[in-house]
């Protein structure tokens, strides 16, 4: 039996409440006792373990993004980064230089059009300009549109199509602009290129990615086939670093989106259940997508977006969504439905409440939330998996909304206080997965960026002590595994990370530049 001390750290065992210690008792992976160095030293000395001096270092439980895409997360790892891109001819320049290195295909990820100087969409042309013989995709920030080159949209059978997430312009000609439905069939056809030896090296690339920023589980969403084979592969072979815990996507997507549910019928028939699984890897649930973005204007509102003639619509109906639910639910699975709109929140609601008891299902993102949703939410016992980095990265949002809903945009503080658990998370790569920017944006709320959100919302904001147990512990009741992980108590998974400085010592906004110097996991530190 391997015992190892860690002495002389600040150590948070947990922040509701805000607990600290000056060493850990580590053994099996778990956290035999918390507390005094002088006990801890006494047992390892007598056992003859190891003992690693803190040196008076932070340490805080690891970070639980409870909601990201591991395989996305690696592959935009290789992608040209287009965040904070100013201007059409800026993104050309990028993928030119990017072209020269790339493989069969171009991709890119990030692009925000509200950004450019031009004050339009890029176009199949604007990229035909710059490469013509590569197809080349490039993903808008919220992972719900993109803009293809001539070649891609070709290969991908979208020029030809008729389909209501193919933009076009006044004369009726794809302009390679694909949201949606449409953009689903576009990354299809280039997944179709992929091996399971690529989807190996992408989720161990973001899982390693991940280590390095603080984060030590994940709810891995929207996983699809090839990602589930390639996550127990490298589950088996000893090569999976983090935590992971799966949600699948229910089935193929058709033209309907759900137009049939293969991988549910398959997880059914195994009598595979949540926390089927081991300590490292464990299958949750499912995941739907049930409407679209803001920033593309998909998302599926009660009334009119106010910069637009146009509700956004659900990606799913009514019918399809409760038969999922329903089967789901009564074979043991949790179910994690997107819901952006307001109107999709109405929707998934009506359809939780049919169920004999909702308790622990999550709704993700929750981005447009009115006072009687967060009153039904509680009463049902759903948890909501958010993303506060939005409302930085979606710094337009009002514009979308109109003041009249800004209270209901990413109202946290209300919905902790009528008890809803919020587990915190980056729905990386959509934002950074760094957490010490999402611990910012949950706290700051856009005040320093002179977000127009702010000042129309600021008694929303976390304090720190919420954002962190969020983080941790709220993250780790969202995945239904508080007794195991989310904070440093005695008996649970040894996982923590070693930071540079205490947040709790630091201005709000020097809160992001807060750096992890060691994360472990099992009470080993990762390399």
């Amino acid at each position: 039996m391997l015992i190892r001390a860690f002495v002389n750290g600040k150590i948070y065992v947990s922040f509701n409440p805000k607990r600290t210690v000056e060493a850990l008792l580590v053994a099996f992976g778990r956290v035999l006792y918390a507390g005094s160095k002088e006990k801890v030293k006494k047992i390892v000395q007598e056992l003859g373990g190891e003992i690693i001096d803190l040196q008076g270092k932070v340490v805080l439980p690891g970070f639980i993004d409870s909601h990201m895409h591991l395989d996305e997360l690696g592959m935009s790892l290789s992608m040209v980064d287009l965040r904070g891109v100013r201007s059409i001819e800026e993104l050309k320049e990028r993928i030119r230089e990017h072209a020269k290195k790339s493989g069969t295909w171009v991709l890119g990820h990030g692009w925000d059009q509200e950004l450019f100087e031009e004050k339009r969409w890029p176009t199949r042309w604007d990229l035909d300009d710059v490469i013509k013989d590569k197809p080349v995709m490039l993903s808008r920030v919220c992972l719900h549109a993109a803009v293809l080159n001539t070649k891609a949209m070709e290969m991908s059978g979208l020029l030809d199509l008729d389909s209501p997430g193919i933009i076009r312009n006044e004369e009726g000609e794809p302009t390679g602009v694909v949201k949606e439905e449409a953009f689903e069939l576009a990354r299809e056809k280039f997944k179709e290129t992929l091996t399971l030896e690529d989807y190996k090296r992408f989720i161990e690339d973001g899982a390693k990615f991940a280590l390095s920023n603080g984060v030590t589980t994940v709810g891995f969403v929207s996983v699809e086939e090839s990602s589930m084979k390639a996550l127990g592969e490298l589950n088996a072979e000893g090569r999976l670093p983090i935590r992971v815990r799966a949600y699948l996507d229910p089935g193929r997507r058709s033209r309907n989106m759900y137009g049939n549910t293969d991988i549910l019928q398959a997880l059914k028939k195994l009598g595979i259940r949540r926390g089927s699984g081991g300590e490292k890897l464990k299958i949750n649930g499912i995941k739907i997508l049930a409407d679209g973005s803001l920033g593309a204007r998909t998302a599926w509102l009660s009334k009119p977006y106010s910069d637009a003639q146009t509700e956004g619509y659900p990606n799913i109906g009514r019918k399809t969504l409760e038969t999922i639910v329903k089967e789901a639910h009564e074979a043991g699975l949790q179910v994690a439905v997107h819901a952006i709109g307001d109107a999709t929140m109405d929707m998934i609601l009506d359809v939780y409440e049919h169920l004999e008891n909702a308790e622990r299902h999550r709704i993700e993102h929750a981005s447009i939330l009115r006072e009687d949703q967060i009153e039904r939410i509680s009463k049902l016992g759903a948890v909501l998996a958010v993303q506060p980095h939005f409302i930085i990265t979606d710094w337009w949002v009002l514009e979308r909304v109109g003041e009249e809903r800004a209270k209901w945009v990413y109202p946290f503080k209300s919905a902790l206080k009528k008890g809803i658990v919020l587990g915190l998370s980056t729905d990386a790569p959509v934002e950074p997965l760094n957490p010490w920017e999402t611990i910012y944006a949950a706290v700051t709320r856009g005040k320093y960026e002179e977000v127009p959100l702010y000042k129309h919302s600021p008694n929303e904001a976390l304090t720190l002590e919420e954002a962190l147990h969020a983080y941790t512990h709220g993250s780790a009741y969202v995945l239904g595994e508080e007794s195991t992980l989310g904070t440093l108590e005695e008996g649970k998974l040894a996982d923590f990370i070693v930071v540079d400085r205490d947040p709790f010592k630091v201005e709000k906004k020097e809160l992001r530049e807060i750096r992890v110097l060691e994360t472990y996991v099992g009470g080993f530190k990762a390399e």
